[in-house]
């Protein structure tokens, strides 16, 4: 993905912590994981995955540093990006494909995550024939 261009904004959770559905319903509530992790961690970036508009508000009121907005619409990632006004850096997930990058993109979203780019990637065909060696 980087040789095309790509940017990765996290190599590994040691750049940042990353609270997703689950965590979220495990803590009981989307600024209640957010806010663990945060006291566990205070000088680790931390990103919430929510997916309403309500959530994002919730985490961005909790000090999120990213957010990630899960299955949102072009048009309620464009209201995301208004209600954040750059309060936290935010990245658009969820069935993002190279065709509608560029609508996502438009928002002003931050970054954007299309799975395709690696789970869907070509294969390259490499194949090797042995050849026998006869000695002299």
């Amino acid at each position: 993905m980087r040789c095309g261009g790509g940017v990765n904004h996290r190599m590994s959770l040691s750049d940042a912590a990353l609270v997703k559905d689950n965590h979220v319903l495990a803590a009981g509530g989307v600024e209640a994981a957010f806010s663990a992790v945060r006291a566990m961690w205070p000088d680790l970036d931390v990103e919430v995955e929510v997916d309403s508009l309500e959530q994002l508000e919730e985490v961005l009121a909790a000090g999120a540093d990213l957010v990630l907005l899960d299955n949102f619409t072009v048009a309620q990632t464009r209201e995301a990006v208004r209600i954040t006004a750059g309060r936290a850096r935010l990245e658009s997930s969820g069935g993002l494909s190279l065709s509608v990058a560029r609508d996502y993109a438009e928002t002003g979203v931050d970054f954007l995550a299309v799975g395709a780019l690696t789970h869907s990637a070509p294969v390259l065909d490499v194949g090797g024939d042995l050849e026998q060696v006869r000695e002299a």
